[in-house]
């Protein structure tokens, strides 16, 4: 992202997961604050998108972010379930979770850029959605701060099990900062676990979908936010050696798990993005 600017990659997100409240039925992943959070800055752009006509690219993509946000929601109520009292977000964005957080005990770490996190601010005060008492923004600046340190300053107990969320990230980082946060997930307490989605490689794709990749490449990378980092199923299997329960997942699986007997078009296609869990 440029410095001392919010992540132009967090708005097309945030935009794809509001469309799906106006568009898709049944909803796949019900979020009433969405809509709200953007508020008249993207009206515009969130009413065309809304209304105009949806590619297969453009249905697919929407599915597969819709599809990571429920599937990591229906890990952290497991989490939960299992005594988990901290949420730490990783590249936090436009995330709304905190915002309908179901429950009380629950803490939630959102972490990001200070500069996202100034701009989600100010859509927040904006759009008159108040920050919870349980929510704590946590600002890194990846190049020159330590994640463990600025969770450790703001709160997050190292002795407790924690879920993470890591969503949206992964393809931007180089493989030393991947290996460096996840080495921090692993090392936490029984109980913790992480979700995150990761991109195959090139040579693992069919030829339309390297059209397709190579263009939305050639987006984020315009926008300051290049792709980096690939992984075959085996590799990532490798880098989460140290978790148990892993479960990694594939558009016939996540089709399978929230897209069955619908009667429109929303589904995950391809075999470019996963979506996996892993816990200690």
């Amino acid at each position: 992202m440029e410095k001392g600017k919010p992540s132009r990659t967090a708005v097309g997100v945030a935009l794809r997961r509001a469309v799906h409240q106006l568009r898709d039925a049944p909803l796949v992943f019900a979020d009433p604050i969405a809509v709200p959070l953007l508020g008249e800055s993207f009206a515009d752009r969130l009413r065309a998108d809304a209304s105009g006509r949806d590619s297969g690219f453009s249905i697919a993509f929407r599915a597969f972010l819709v599809a990571r946000s429920r599937y990591a929601e229906d890990n952290l109520r497991t989490a939960v379930r299992a005594g988990v009292r901290q949420y730490v977000l990783l590249g936090a964005g436009l995330d709304t979770f905190a915002y309908r957080n179901p429950y009380p005990d629950l803490r939630v770490f959102e972490v990001d850029h200070p500069a996202t996190q100034a701009w989600k601010r100010d859509l927040l005060a904006r759009a008159k959605i108040a920050e919870p008492a349980n929510l704590t923004f946590v600002g890194v600046d990846f190049e020159a701060q330590s994640l463990p340190e600025e969770l450790l300053r703001a709160g997050f107990a190292l002795e407790a099990p924690a879920y993470f969320a890591w969503l949206g990230v992964v393809p931007y980082l180089t493989l030393s900062a991947f290996r460096t946060t996840l080495s921090f997930i692993a090392a936490r307490p029984e109980g913790s676990g992480v979700t995150m989605d990761y991109g195959q490689p090139r040579s693992a794709l069919s030829v339309l979908e390297r059209i397709t990749r190579d263009a939305l490449a050639a987006r984020v990378r315009w926008s300051g936010e290049p792709f980096q980092l690939f992984f075959s199923v085996p590799e990532m299997a490798n880098e989460l050696r140290s978790f148990t329960h892993l479960e990694d997942l594939g558009s016939a699986e996540v089709n399978a798990r929230y897209f069955a007997g619908r009667t429109d078009r929303l589904a995950m296609r391809g075999a470019a993005g996963r979506l996996v869990s892993a816990w200690r």
